[in-house]
């Protein structure tokens, strides 16, 4: 599928492997719509990448989404590519000293990074369905979601992280099922440790001793690398249905 000449949508889009993504895109030609929350983009300022328009959004909203895609659409562009990367990652274990894990943080995670992916699937799946199909086989474009390696090795304290992106990573084939008759290809990346502002705050002993326990390369994954998976998924019009590891062979120990 071609880039250039089409829209897309990043979510997550003001910092990490949304910015990564949406700057990769617009390189490619596409002109690209970036969600985010309103004090997420409030601290990027005007250092937004040419051809990157961000829009004040929350991705667990339905009418927040809608007004974003139809934005979208009004543009005249037709929407061919959505990249999922909004999410958050906050740990606790079931059960700790202080007690029982929090349900509204459990319920807060499982909104954000499940129901907030999902809303903004079907919601940009709907538009994307009305554009004409590129090819032949009535391709019109494809839906890239985000993951982890928590969703299949969770640590001590993930508990509700790991349940979010194992969710993603279950959507990912029904999804490329329910949505094959309309040409939209979903697949998702799940990555391993990649050096995002999440990282910000750690220490050099401690970003050393992660990278030590990736195989190979023994390093912490790049937002841009991430972003070049995704258009490589985006290029590749066999690629459905499939959750791709990003991780240099990383299998995560329990802490």
């Amino acid at each position: 599928m071609e880039i250039q000449g089409t829209a897309a949508l990043v979510t997550g889009a003001a910092s990490g492997l949304g910015a990564a993504t949406a700057q990769r895109l617009a390189d490619a030609g596409a002109t690209v719509f970036g969600l985010d929350l309103a004090q997420s983009i409030e601290r990027v300022g005007d250092k937004a990448p040419a051809g990157v328009t961000l829009i004040a959004t929350d991705v667990t909203s339905a009418d927040d989404v809608q007004a974003a895609v139809n934005q979208i659409v009004a543009s005249g562009l037709p929407l061919r590519l959505v990249v999922n990367c909004a999410g958050v990652g906050w740990a606790g274990r079931v059960l700790s000293k202080n007690g029982p894990h929090d349900l509204e943080l459990f319920r807060t995670v499982i909104t954000v990074n499940l129901l907030g992916t999902f809303n903004v699937l079907r919601l940009a799946a709907d538009a994307m369905s009305k554009t004409e199909p590129v090819d032949e086989y009535g391709q019109r474009g494809v839906i890239i979601n985000t993951a982890s390696v928590a969703a299949f090795e969770g640590q001590i304290g993930q508990i509700a992280y790991s349940a979010s992106k194992g969710g993603v990573h279950g959507m990912t084939v029904p999804a490329a099922r329910d949505l094959a008759q309309y040409g939209i290809r979903v697949n998702t990346i799940a990555p391993g440790i990649v050096d995002t502002p999440m990282l910000a705050g750690v220490t050099d002993e401690y970003r050393k001793g992660l990278e030590a326990g990736v195989p190979f390369p023994s390093r912490l994954a790049q937002p841009s690398e991430y972003a070049q998976l995704v258009q490589m998924i985006a290029e590749h019009d066999y690629l459905n249905g499939e959750t791709i590891r990003m991780d240099g062979a990383l299998r995560m120990a329990p802490r």
